[in-house]
């Protein structure tokens, strides 16, 4: 344990899901880890998140952080505010079982964020992975998208317009601007690389890939059943994997069997830590057809094992987990992509050349030194008095990426 913080502050992530959500995903990781951190800095932790099958309504995780489950998918928000509000007079469960109220909210917005700077007169920090233009239209119909894009294109930068930002790539920060937010205002606080540490894990004999995420339409997961359809009559031994679960499924093996690739993929559904390891250590290529990600956890988790990944170009933070022709292939399009995995398959010195360079690219992410940047940035905040305009944040703090 690491001595505490000079002055030690009650945290509280607001976050829709957490890791053990069947539909958790890096995100989520993210938020316990570095909530993780900041406990073993000395500060209280408290995760407050929708409800759901597979979680108890209240619980301390093995890195000290207290997870309250209050709402469903939707209500959750709503439940985050009156949990609070009812916290500030001393009279509500947050109160009462986390030993006062919090000295600072993380607002973490995942396309809809809480709107807690509306309400909560504890300075805020709006934690982004990523901006999600592309996957409103994806995710939902023509109407909702517009909406959820207006709350967080245009509401929510209005509403953040006093409080510090984190993000985990330069990508985001890039494309927060572009929502007229300065960059001046944005820290960039990478994800760590889990522990991947493993017992020795042969490759496969036959050429083998991999796909690790939640099955939903905007991970094109479709991108590497093509792939492997592609490739099957020169690579007559090749396979894939796909480690996750989600809505999507039913529809993904739908493709797979109308690609004829049916009896070469499978579909693994939920995965411990120590088989995704196993699936990453042993898989010849990892691939991340994702439309967006704000950073790429998969890619460096491979990375970690020695695998190489296989992503689109222009899909956000994934350009800087994967060191494009150093620890990893970046495609422009659905061909290219393909194009890419061929390549890495066929070509046994190029691969385990990558291989290497993303273990030690890998190796540069680590959660403690991500927690220490993120603990610096609540300190600061938590000097800030609430409703602080931004200007003075930035004269005052100066802050700086």
């Amino acid at each position: 344990m690491e001595a505490p913080a000079a002055a030690t502050r009650h945290v509280l992530f607001l976050n829709w899901r957490d890791t053990r959500n069947p539909e958790g995903g890096g995100s989520e990781v993210y938020v316990e880890r570095i909530a993780g951190e900041l406990v073993r800095r000395g500060h209280r932790a408290t995760l407050l998140c929708a409800t759901h099958t597979e979680g108890p309504a209240e619980e301390i995780t093995d890195h000290g952080v207290r997870v309250l489950r209050r709402g469903g998918r939707h209500t959750v928000y709503l439940r985050a505010a009156l949990v609070y509000l009812a916290g500030t007079i001393g009279l509500g469960p947050l109160a009462r079982r986390t030993g006062g109220r919090p000295d600072l909210i993380v607002d973490v917005g995942n396309g809809l964020p809480f709107l807690s700077a509306l309400y909560a007169r504890r300075p805020v920090i709006a934690l982004v992975h990523h901006v999600h233009r592309e996957q409103w239209p994806v995710v939902l119909g023509r109407w909702l998208a517009r909406f959820g894009w207006w709350v967080e294109s245009w509401l929510a930068p209005r509403v953040y317009r006093h409080c510090q930002y984190v993000t985990v790539s330069a990508a985001t920060r890039r494309e927060l601007a572009t929502l007229g937010i300065d960059p001046q205002r944005v820290a960039i606080v990478h994800n760590g690389t889990p522990d991947m540490t493993i017992g020795p894990v042969p490759r496969s004999t036959q050429p083998s890939l991999v796909v690790l995420g939640r099955l939903v339409p905007h991970k094109q997961v479709e991108v590497a059943l093509r792939a492997v359809a592609a490739l099957a009559g020169e690579l007559p031994g090749l396979t894939l994997t796909v480690a996750g679960q989600g809505w999507w499924e039913s529809q993904l093996r739908q493709t797979a069997v109308d690609l004829g690739v049916a009896e070469r993929v499978t579909f693994t559904g939920f995965v411990t830590d120590i088989e995704k390891r196993e699936l990453l250590a042993s898989a010849w290529v990892a691939l991340t057809p994702s439309l967006k990600e704000g950073w790429g956890l998969t890619i460096v988790e491979a990375g970690a094992v020695g695998t190489p990944t296989v992503a689109f170009r222009g899909a956000g933070g994934v350009e800087e987990a994967l060191v494009h022709g150093e620890t990893g292939l970046l495609a422009d399009d659905v061909d290219d992509f393909v194009a890419k995995v061929r390549h890495l398959l066929v070509d046994d010195a190029y691969r385990a050349a990558m291989g290497s360079a993303a273990r030690a690219h890998a190796a540069r992410f680590t959660w403690p030194v991500s927690g220490e940047k993120f603990a610096a940035l609540v300190t600061r905040a938590a000097n800030v008095p609430a409703g602080t305009p931004a200007k003075r944040w930035e004269e005052t703090y100066e802050l700086t990426p």
